[in-house]
C-alpha cells in the first residue's frame, strides 16, 4: 500500500484519484492506496512535525511506500524537496518515500490541460493556457475565469472531479513538477511490487 500525506482538504480525495489514474496509464490494473493522512504546512516543513507524520503513516498497516505532498507555492520545489526527503527518509527508513511539491499550486497542473477540463464541461472555445502555468500565482482565480460568470472553484468537489477528467499526457509535457511526480510515482508502484510500463511513451 501506497501511504500518502497532504496538506489541503482537496488533496484527500484527489491524491488517491491521481495515483490510479497514473497507474493505469502505466499498465497496473490496480494500486492499493492509503486513505491520505492531512497535516498542516507547517508541520511538514520542519523536521520535527514531517517526522512525526511519517512516522505515523509507517504504523498504517500494510504500508509499503509513502508520498509526502503539499503544494510548493513561493518556495523553490527544487531548493526545498532534498531537504524535506533527507527528513523524510530517515523517519521512513526503511520503506522508500517520495515529496512531491506541485508548483506553484496543484490547480497550476489544471492550467496545464485546461482545454482538455472545458472540453469535457462542454465549453467553447477551448483555448489551452498559453504561458507558464507553475509561475502563475493563484491557478484557482485563472480557472474561475475560463469557466466562465458564476463557476467558483471549490478544492473538496472540484479538485478530485479535475484530477478524474484531466488529460495528464498534456500536463505531464507543459509541467516540469507533474513530470516529477510521474518519476516519483512510478518509483511507489516498483516498490509495491508492480512493474509499471513507460509512460508516456515517447519517455
Amino acid at each position: 500500500m501506497i501511504q500518502p500525506i497532504v496538506e489541503g482538504h482537496g488533496e484527500v480525495p484527489s491524491i488517491p484519484i491521481l495515483l490510479r489514474r497514473l497507474a493505469n496509464l502505466m499498465g497496473i490494473p490496480s494500486v492499493k492506496i492509503g486513505s491520505p493522512i492531512r497535516s498542516t504546512r507547517s508541520q511538514l516543513t520542519q523536521e520535527a512535525g514531517l517526522k512525526r507524520y511519517v512516522s505515523m503513516a509507517r504504523l498504517e498497516p500494510g504500508c509499503k511506500a509513502i508520498l509526502i505532498m503539499f503544494d510548493a507555492d513561493d518556495i523553490c520545489p527544487k531548493e526545498a524537496v532534498p531537504k524535506i526527503l533527507v527528513w523524510a527518509q530517515e523517519a521512513a527508513n526503511p520503506l522508500p518515500c517520495a515529496v512531491v511539491l506541485p508548483n506553484r499550486e496543484y490547480e497550476a497542473w489544471f492550467l496545464g490541460c485546461v482545454e482538455s477540463l472545458l472540453e469535457a464541461r462542454g465549453i467553447q472555445p477551448a483555448i489551452p493556457y498559453d504561458k507558464n502555468c507553475e509561475t502563475k500565482r493563484d491557478a484557482k482565480g485563472e480557472l474561475e475565469t475560463r469557466f466562465g460568470e458564476g463557476f467558483r472553484y471549490f478544492a473538496r468537489t472540484d479538485q478530485p472531479a479535475f484530477t478524474a477528467l484531466a488529460n495528464w499526457a498534456l500536463v505531464y509535457e507543459r509541467c516540469r513538477s507533474f513530470r516529477k511526480m510521474t518519476k516519483e510515482a512510478r518509483k511507489l508502484f516498483v516498490a509495491e511490487g508492480h512493474q509499471p510500463h513507460a509512460w508516456p511513451v515517447s519517455m
